[in-house]
């Protein structure tokens, strides 16, 4: 029975398609089950489906994957039956990047893979949601000094960055309304404000990108070791894994990663405002709560209160603001009707977010929680000790400190989704290698979500991935992000007519705001490590302008020439690099005499003595048998066969020296050079080669001089067409 017609008698017999298993992604592969006892017919041997009768790896690569999906000889209610839907012409790809990434897409499939509000909350919010953990935490341990004391402040301290991130979030509704494709800080400056604002406003934002990874996973393995001590010695290995689980799952593309994390943010979201709704509640009703499990007790006043202190506190808790500007650098990425996604997505996240914060800060001053070293034994974050205090060590704890777990953790998932798209449009101007303007096999971008990951890693590794080590170089880049992005929207209004008097006064606000705040954070962090961000950043903005520089020098290097000229064009010198005759060879001396008559085969002695003289006698005799008077025959000029002695065994130096005895004698003619070589398809098969053919071809691109071409003779090993050839 043929495979098309098992398919239709499968469907007669009630057999569905499977769906969401990561081979069913393949475009030629359909896994399928039969629902009947009786449904045997099935193309499942060699002799019945003619992808089995195929042969090479095609076939071998079916077999493998039917032997483990109908493993023995089983009842076959319990088979997994394979069809593979292939023309003649088509290959089975079955690899390890297909089954981690997902089969390669094609461009037209770009808008499918865009995402709505419900998945871009947790695709873009995952930062702002996640820093209301450590944003408050940050503000309480600058605070630890005033013991109880501290606590009567914390309450306005939030409320001051409640009232900044309400004030971002009018200004950035603005950004996203004149910018509906990309409103981020790089676009808005560059339109606005020029080269150098746009530059700094990338460089700090990617800055701040790399930090938000590192700050998030390492806060969330901090509320894991918080609720296992026994962790504490593994914090790093912890860190450095959840980013590259993040990393995989962002490979595969942002929806994927967006419906991969929603469940643990709206578990999060509904544990945290649940918990924090009831202790407001229990607090409403008039009577002072009991905490169900009392946190541990608060240190001792060790100073009063001073404006330095308060404004060294707003500092660290302004990180729980890093999140906002997603959003609008992330504006490609959802799908139609753009502006109501965005809208309704930066608006979720900013109210959850002050939610949070007013939450957290009420229920930490009326239970007398407190900051905790992260670095000591025992150690408990702010919210472990807040939902313990509401609800106790019950499941409800265990259930909200993992959704607090995974949001730390997937946090990072925010720059993972802007961090790419920032360096695709810088990338696109020219400021970054031209990778990172280029998708990858799931229309994301690749390069930029391998470079983040990896930029965090080091991070996370040179710090020992404690949250308390990070925070001071954290918020900077947001802060300073903020401030060009709202400048250059006060700008951009200014051009526009009167009628946007309003928006201008609101953006005009969000800027001195953000100033203001910028501020406070460098003085109040400068000596704890924000002097490495202001470095940083300068740094940054000179790398990039360094490739901007090279790539207009190489524009300008190969400006267009005006019309082609022909007086110089007359047949190379063809040099083949032979080792012995075959039919590799042969296949290179037939192509040679195709592109001059000039051709020269050249062998390189690396041997010495009477050893070399045998060689060279017999290689002469046969080559003049099987070459020279085979093509003299036919009217051509035979390849000359020419000796040079590789006494050092490199074989790039001898060629070289021809060459340039080549141009010397005859300055008006180019050189080409063959390189004959296997081309080896499995892994092992190149650990039986030596590259000799790479690492020729490597150095005579470079050295070579501009006269010189270079060319690759390819030999596939165990392929059928060979025969033909």
């Amino acid at each position: 029975m043929a495979c098309g017609d098992s398919r239709i008698a499968a469907r007669r017999h009630g057999i569905d398609f499977l769906r969401g298993s990561p081979i069913a992604e393949f475009p030629q592969v359909a896994l399928l089950r039969s629902r009947h006892s009786r449904n045997t017919n099935f193309p499942y041997k060699s002799a019945q489906c003619p992808l089995l009768r195929r042969q090479g790896p095609v076939r071998r690569s079916a077999h493998l994957l039917l032997s483990f999906l109908c493993p023995g000889s089983g009842n076959p209610r319990d088979r997994w039956l394979l069809v593979v839907l292939l023309s003649s012409d088509e290959e089975l790809n079955l690899n390890v990047s297909t089954l981690l990434f997902g089969r390669r897409l094609a461009n037209r499939e770009h808008e499918d893979k865009k995402i709505g509000w419900i998945e871009a909350v947790p695709a873009m919010g995952l930062d702002g949601l996640g820093s209301s953990s450590y944003g408050p935490e940050a503000a309480l341990t600058i605070l630890i000094p005033l013991g109880a004391l501290g606590l009567f402040y914390i309450g306005p301290v939030m409320g001051c960055i409640i009232t900044l991130l309400a004030i971002l979030y009018f200004s950035y509704r603005q950004t996203l309304a004149a910018y509906p494709t990309s409103g981020g800080a790089y676009v808005v400056a560059k339109e606005n404000l020029g080269e150098y604002p746009s530059l700094l406003a990338a460089a700090a934002l990617m800055i701040d990108y790399v930090l938000n990874v590192a700050v998030g996973v390492s806060a969330g393995v901090g509320a894991l070791v918080s609720a296992a001590p026994d962790l504490h010695p593994y914090i790093l290995p912890l860190c450095l894994g959840i980013v590259l689980v993040v990393m995989l799952a962002n490979l595969r593309g942002t929806g994927e990663a967006g419906w991969l994390f929603a469940l643990p943010t709206y578990v999060f979201i509904v544990c945290f405002l649940g918990a924090i709704g009831y202790g407001l509640i229990e607090i409403l009703m008039g009577e002072r709560p009991s905490p169900v499990v009392p946190p541990p007790p608060l240190g001792p006043v060790a100073q009063g209160a001073t404006i330095w202190l308060l404004m060294h506190a707003f500092a660290s808790g302004c990180t729980a603001m890093t999140g906002v500007e997603a959003v609008s650098n992330g504006m490609g990425s959802f799908r139609q009707p753009v502006m109501r996604n965005a809208y309704i997505t930066l608006t979720v996240i900013v109210v959850i977010l002050g939610l949070l914060l007013g939450g957290i800060a009420a229920i930490a001053t009326v239970f007398e929680i407190g900051a905790m070293d992260q670095t000591k034994e025992g150690y408990q974050s702010v919210l472990s000790q807040l939902i313990a205090a509401i609800a106790g060590h019950g499941s409800f704890y265990y259930i909200a400190m993992a959704s607090l777990l995974s949001v730390l953790c997937l946090s990072a998932n925010t720059s993972f989704v802007g961090f790419p798209r920032l360096c695709q449009m810088v990338a696109a101007d020219g400021y970054l290698p031209k990778a990172f303007a280029q998708p990858g096999r799931r229309l994301v971008f690749t390069a930029g979500i391998i470079f983040l990951s990896g930029c965090a890693a080091l991070l996370l590794t040179v710090f020992g991935g404690i949250t308390d080590h990070l925070i001071p170089l954290f918020a900077i880049g947001a802060f300073l992000t903020f401030t060009i992005s709202q400048a250059g929207m006060t700008v951009h209004w200014r051009r526009q007519s009167r009628r946007h008097a309003a928006k201008l006064t609101m953006n005009a606000v969000g800027a001195a705001s953000t100033a203001v705040a910028l501020v406070i954070i460098l003085i109040a962090k400068f000596a704890e490590g924000a002097w490495i961000t202001l470095i940083t950043v300068p740094v940054t903005i000179v790398i990039l302008k360094s490739i901007k520089n090279y790539y207009r020098s190489l524009q300008r290097e190969l400006r267009k020439p005006g019309p082609i000229t022909i007086e110089d064009v007359e047949p190379p010198t063809v040099l083949v690099v032979t080792e012995t005759w075959n039919r590799l060879s042969e296949r290179a001396i037939k192509f040679a005499l195709t592109i001059s008559p000039d051709v020269v085969a050249v062998h390189l002695i690396r041997l010495g003595g009477p050893e070399r003289d045998e060689r060279e006698n017999a290689l002469r005799e046969e080559w003049r048998v099987e070459v020279e008077e085979p093509i003299a025959a036919h009217g051509l000029k035979p390849p000359r066969l020419m000796f040079i002695p590789a006494p050092y065994r490199q074989l790039h130096e001898p060629l070289l020296r021809l060459i340039e005895k080549l141009d010397a004698d005859s300055p008006e003619r180019r050189v080409a050079v063959l390189i004959p070589e296997t081309v080896k398809d499995k892994w092992w098969q190149k650990l039986l080669h030596m590259n000799r053919a790479g690492r020729l071809r490597a150095n005579l691109v470079k050295r070579g001089g501009a006269r010189l071409t270079v060319a690759t003779v390819p030999w596939r090993l165990y392929r059928e067409e060979q025969e033909a050839v």
